[in-house]
């Protein structure tokens, strides 16, 4: 999770963030180098600029002749940029939540990066694994109306089961965020423009299934 704004504007350089890539597996300026056809040189400078923000280490020196060769890798797999690096431009979920909003999805979305980014964070430091569970599924609907029948239906069964769950009282219990979205799937350019806002676009997280996360 990059947090950093100065590590992000590092990370989304073309070439550094060809760099990154490439660093899945160790390597130096010279592999590098020779693997993307750019001089050493200036691939050294961006190993420089990642190594100073965070974004690749130092794994080995081999010492060849007169030269030491410096081996890199990236320091995760991949990357997310975080909200907070944009904290005054972030949308925040509080205003004007409207469940048939895209823009209020977005937000959802934003926070739950932030948020998730935060618990992996403190996790790793404290060499542990985050409890999170996860739904991803498709379904294509014959008409607006069977998608606005769902979704009514997918919001009651998520009240429902909040209800039957939630516990305000419950001595070290550990509060939990529960999103449901759903959202047209973006088509390639040929395709066409996506449906209006007001006939595709719709929230199935009913006010009363939001809940704060925690590790």
């Amino acid at each position: 999770m990059i947090e950093e704004p100065a590590a992000a504007e590092a990370s989304l350089d073309p070439i550094r963030s060809r760099v990154l890539a490439a660093l899945a597996e160790p390597g130096s300026a010279t592999m590098l180098a020779a693997r993307m056809g750019l001089p050493r040189q200036k691939v050294n400078y961006h190993l420089k600029e990642l190594e100073r923000h965070g974004l690749v280490e130092l794994v080995e020196e081999r010492r060849k002749r007169n030269v030491t060769e410096r081996v890199y890798r990236a320091t995760a797999a991949s990357y997310v940029i975080s909200p907070t690096v944009l904290a005054a431009l972030s949308p925040d979920p509080s205003r004007s939540p409207d469940q048939l909003s895209a823009r209020w999805l977005l937000a959802l979305g934003s926070r739950l990066v932030q948020e998730v980014g935060q618990l992996l964070t403190g996790a790793a430091r404290a060499g542990r694994r985050v409890a999170s569970f996860g739904i991803d599924a498709e379904v294509r609907f014959a008409s607006a109306a069977d998608r606005t029948a769902f979704a009514e239906e997918l919001a009651q069964s998520v009240a429902a089961l909040v209800s039957r769950y939630h516990d305000e009282a419950a001595p070290g219990g550990r509060s939990h965020r529960v999103i449901v979205g759903l959202h047209q799937i973006p088509a390639g350019p040929s395709a066409g423009a996506p449906e209006t806002q007001a006939t595709h676009e719709t929230r199935a997280t009913p006010p009363e299934a939001k809940t704060e996360t925690e590790n």
